[in-house]
């Protein structure tokens, strides 16, 4: 009778259950899903579940894209140590001071160019949150717009290239990184514009919400403006150049050019007169961190996916999504509102290794092409960043936000409309595949 119910729908229910509720109790992901396969493992294939285990383990340490993580994650540490943001934003705010809502069209813009170069969302966001959001309450803006601005802005380095998040896709969908990079390079850059198109709009129609910087504050010679702007937009540009100009014109591949990006933000770090050896330590420290906590939840993810096909729960989730009454693009809605929901509860380190080799087989029984899917799941969980109880930037903006900002009223309401838009943008995605799918072909060519 017990043999009976060991069926791979009884595996596929015991497997999530669990999934769900040891990341309710609070236990780390990493060992909720250890856990679970190697019970679901030894009671479903038995003794043979250790070799698979052992086959996963080696063979998501002997893939090379991998080897791209650390040297990401040191770039974007060291470029924090660099001073580059400070820079960047007393630069950049002399030159939209004009503008109805500046200081929050100025954070945009920062977010935008630290993206490119770190894709540290805790760091862009704990940095500006330091830098922008006192200056915008001396200057009575509004609080939730100040929170919600700086959250979104963050938000945009898991996105835009070099992404953290689309490194760790790609083997995971077997997708190309290099045409994840070039398909989310255009909706990145339109999403941050709808943020400042956003900040316009609501600023123009209330002036009081984000007034602009007063004609003393904006009272430089316009020599020293343009010599500020150049010296610090030179150097992010020269670091997306190194990593991404690399990579797009075929020089180098996604480690080689993560270690081009490694080598140009310690450069800069010593050009801006902020290296020694206080901040290698930290650096090399907060790499090693980062990375083990990246790289062990991607072993525990492999080792979950592989108990998952063994006991034959791909093809149970198969079956059930691909026998429902409904058309491609109401499957489509379904797997989109999955990730959306997921982010809920988790941050995309999660989210990707239960979802992906989950759906990405679906997507192509479906027709769809598997790389501007993949760009819709990675816009869908940019938005768990910003979607309670988990997201992770409304705490980091909290950490270092005065004691008048309240964490309700002013951050959680903030971020909803920023999340509203993100929704638009995907809505824009699906309904102009292009946006993600012409630079690829570009570069394909």
């Amino acid at each position: 009778m017990i043999t009976d119910m060991l069926t791979p729908e009884f595996f596929t229910i015991l497997m999530f259950a669990g999934l769900i509720v040891g990341i309710m109790l609070g236990f780390p992901i990493a060992f909720v899903m250890l856990g679970i396969s190697l019970v679901v493992g030894l009671i479903g294939v038995g003794p043979v579940f250790f070799d698979m285990m052992v086959i996963r383990t080696f063979g998501t340490m002997n893939h090379y894209v991998l080897a791209a993580i650390p040297l990401f994650v040191f770039m974007g540490v060291m470029l924090e140590h660099s001073g580059i943001a400070e820079r960047l934003f007393a630069a950049v705010q002399l030159w939209l001071g004009a503008l109805p809502g500046s200081l929050l069209v100025t954070t945009i813009v920062i977010g935008t160019i630290l993206a490119t170069c770190t894709g540290i969302v805790g760091a862009s966001v704990s940095i500006m949150g330091i830098l922008a959001l006192p200056a915008m309450l001396k200057r009575g803006y509004d609080k939730g717009l100040s929170t919600g601005s700086i959250c979104a802005s963050g938000t945009l380095g898991i996105l835009i290239p070099p992404s953290i998040m689309l490194v760790i896709y790609g083997p995971m969908a077997g997708i190309s990184v290099v045409q994840l990079f070039a398909g989310a390079f255009v909706p990145g850059f339109i999403l941050s514009g709808l943020f400042i198109a956003y900040i316009l709009i609501r600023c123009m129609m209330n002036p009081e919400l984000g007034p602009p910087l007063s004609k003393e504050e904006r009272s430089v010679p316009l020599g020293t403006k343009i010599f500020m702007l150049i010296t610090t937009i030179l150097p992010p540009i020269l670091i997306v150049l190194s990593v991404l100009g690399t990579i797009f014109f075929g020089i180098a591949a996604v480690t080689e050019a993560a270690a081009a990006g490694a080598l140009a933000s310690i450069i800069l770090t010593a050009a801006y007169g902020k290296l020694n050896l206080k901040t290698l330590k930290d650096s090399a420290y907060r790499t090693m961190t980062i990375t083990s906590m990246i790289m062990f939840i991607t072993f525990a993810a492999f080792v979950f996916t592989g108990t998952f096909m063994m006991v034959g729960g791909k093809t149970v989730i198969t079956d059930l999504l691909l026998g429902l009454p409904l058309p491609a693009w109401g499957m489509l809605l379904i797997m989109m509102f999955a990730y959306f929901i997921m982010g809920f509860f988790m941050d995309w380190i999660g989210i990707i290794p239960i979802l992906v080799p989950l759906f990405t087989p679906i997507v192509l029984k479906l027709g769809f092409d598997p790389l501007w899917f993949g760009i819709l799941a990675c816009v869908c969980m940019q938005t768990s960043f910003l979607t309670p109880p988990m997201a992770l930037s409304l705490f980091y903006i909290k950490g270092v936000s005065p004691p008048e900002i309240d964490f309700v009223q002013h951050i959680v309401k903030g971020v909803i409309p920023f999340i509203i838009i993100q929704v638009l943008a995907l809505i824009l995605i699906v309904v102009f595949p292009d946006v993600v799918l012409w630079l690829p072909s570009i570069i394909a060519k």
